[in-house]
Formats: structure tokens, sequence, C-alpha cells
């Protein structure tokens, strides 16, 4: 998508994302499973957004000593981010999550619900297991939640109504790409006050096997595939998953 770029997702959902997305997934059973595979240590996410699921992260685990980090590109997230954590619970730092993480050593990073789509091309989501490597203490896991993608399915567009009120009018239009494994779109959002603002989003999706290997060659092995944060099995019907990687130099 011309004009698209790292910081471009969040600058343009920031003001609406936990209006939009605030209940995606369930945040009692995501946050009582990343305690578990914590530890009792530090925990990462990755793609921090709002603090959807970090502020409530670090306030259930600061009993028992866990520290919370976050990182996102978009300045405008992490405005949100510190309007939430009115105790200053969370660490945010402005970063790309296929760049340069914090040290740590942390214990647990994590990305939720698709971020990690976000990075838009192979080479950006291999760097990003690579960075997380580097920056796990002996034993971390790196927990990914993302949609199964469909290697099969063929190309689509579609055009939509997303929300209709008396005050304001939102159209979700998308186009998918399986020969890029990309897809992208736009919501373009009428209001009679404001006029049309838009909303774009661009994402590259890889499969089970892609993430398995970029995974392999920063020294993960799969510990555990859920369907979800609430850790019901997976099964190859499944239209999601949550994958821990643990690292194998803790074997």
């Amino acid at each position: 998508m011309d004009g698209y770029d790292d910081s471009t997702y969040g600058d343009a959902f920031a003001d609406v994302y936990d209006e939009w997305y605030g209940e995606i997934s369930d945040i009692g059973e995501t946050v009582s499973t990343l305690l578990e595979l914590a530890a009792g240590r530090a925990v990462l996410e990755l793609g921090v957004g709002t603090g959807r699921l970090a502020v409530p992260l670090a306030e259930a685990g600061a009993a028992a000593g866990v520290t919370v980090t976050g990182v996102d590109t978009s300045a405008a997230m992490l405005e949100r981010l510190a309007d939430r954590d009115t105790e200053n619970l969370v660490t945010a730092v402005c970063a790309n999550m296929a760049g340069d993480l914090p040290d740590g050593p942390f214990g647990l990073a994590f990305v939720a619900y698709n971020t990690l789509f976000n990075l838009r091309t192979a080479g950006e989501q291999e760097a990003c297991f690579a960075a997380v490597a580097r920056c796990l203490a002996p034993g971390g896991r790196f927990a990914v939640e993302t949609f199964v993608a469909d290697p099969d399915d063929g190309p689509a567009e579609d055009v939509s109504v997303r929300s209709v009120s008396a005050e304001r009018v939102v159209l979700s239009i998308s186009i998918r790409r399986p020969a890029e494994q990309v897809a992208e779109g736009q919501f373009v959002e009428f209001t009679e006050a404001g006029g049309v603002r838009l909303r774009p989003w661009s994402i590259r999706y890889a499969t089970l096997d892609e993430l398995d290997g970029a995974a392999d060659d920063a020294d993960f092995e799969v510990e555990h595939r859920w369907r979800s944060f609430a850790r019901v099995p997976f099964t190859p019907d499944a239209d999601r998953h949550v994958t821990v990687y643990r690292l194998r130099s803790a074997a």
C-alpha cells in the first residue's frame, strides 16, 4: 500500500482501538495464561498498543514481582497506553518489534491477536523471532497469537458496512492477494461533523509452517499450541492458534 509505514496502523486506529477492539479476546483468560507462562519473570509485549493486555497483566503480576515492558512503533498508541496506565506499571518503549528490543532478560515475550502480521515481509517476521530470542532469559518463551492462514484461499475483494449510527457510518473495504500473502484495506468513516476519515491497514500473513520455520531458525521449539489463551486444544480445523515457543538452549 503506497504511503503506508510502520506507524500508520497505530496512528490511524489509536483513537478508536479500544472502542472497536477492546473485547476481541478474553482479557482475564489471556492474563492468567501469560502469568503462568512467565513463571514469575519479566514480560515483554510486542505491539503493546493502548495497553489492553499489558496494563491488566502488570496489575495482576505486581504481587508476584512480574514486570511488564511494551513496545510499539506508534506514538499515538503509546499516548493511549499512558492514559490507561495511571500507576505507571508498564514500561513503554517506542521501537519496531523486528529491530532492537529492550535488553531484558525477559522470561516471556508475547505478540497478541495477529499483531505479528503487521510486519509486512517474511524477512521482518523472521527478524522478530531472532530479536525476541536475543532478549529472552534461558528457558524463555515466546507466545504468538494469530489466525491460521489458509494458503488455498483465492483472491478476494470486499466492500461492506462495519457500523451505522445516527452520526457515523463506517465502511470496510479490503482486498487479499494470496500469491503475496497480503491483505489490506481501509475503514472509511463518514461523520457529519468531521467529514471523511480513512483508517488504513495492511498485513502479511504467514502459515503455521512458516512461523514454525522462523522459530526453528531462532533456536525455538514448539512447547504448546492451543486454539486460544484459554488453552483449548488445537485441532486441524481451528481458525486461530496460540503457539508457545521455548528456547532450545533451556532444555
